[in-house]
């Protein structure tokens, strides 16, 4: 009795389904565009046309010729049969924008999250800037320092006095 190894290495043959696969990504693109365009006047549009002309076919046309010979029994099952998909494709694509819009939303947060964070990092250093400028020679100081040494020197007459040494 030998068994076979398996090789973890390598990724299992496909198997085959019973049930055809579909992207339900793709479905999901799909239900947006459809219900992108039954939010359009253009659809509304369509619509009554489609309505009118139905009406006045089964009014007007030869007995022979119509197809909704009832009181438009077959127009009010077509626009139910309408609606009972319209609306579920509507919620989805709802759904896919509220899910969206919730990963943008969460994104959105971590990015204020990062930018409070460098907003308050930058005034500490800031603060700490000012802090360290507090303790900092400028040159007005300097300046003020060096002349009242001058003071100070002129007072002790360790400069004699300026002479003027015109003409030798």
């Amino acid at each position: 009795m030998t068994r076979s190894r398996v090789r973890l290495d390598l990724p299992r043959p496909a198997r085959r389904r019973l049930l055809p696969e579909w992207d339900p990504e793709a479905f999901g693109r799909l239900s947006e565009r459809v219900a992108r365009f039954l939010g359009t006047g253009r659809f509304i549009v369509w619509m009554t046309v489609v309505i009118i002309v139905w009406v006045l076919w089964n009014i007007f046309a030869p007995d022979n010729l119509r197809f909704d010979q009832y009181p438009f029994i077959f127009l009010t099952l077509m626009l139910s049969l309408q609606a009972s998909y319209a609306a579920p494709l509507i919620l989805l694509a709802q759904n896919r924008q509220d899910d969206r819009d919730r990963v943008n939303l969460e994104q959105d947060r971590k990015q204020n999250e990062r930018s409070i964070a460098d907003t308050e990092y930058l005034t500490r250093e800031i603060a700490a800037l000012r802090m360290g400028l507090g303790e900092v020679a400028t040159r007005d100081w300097i300046r003020s320092e060096f002349q009242d040494l001058i003071k100070e020197m002129d007072e002790r007459r360790l400069f004699p006095p300026e002479r003027d040494e015109g003409d030798r």
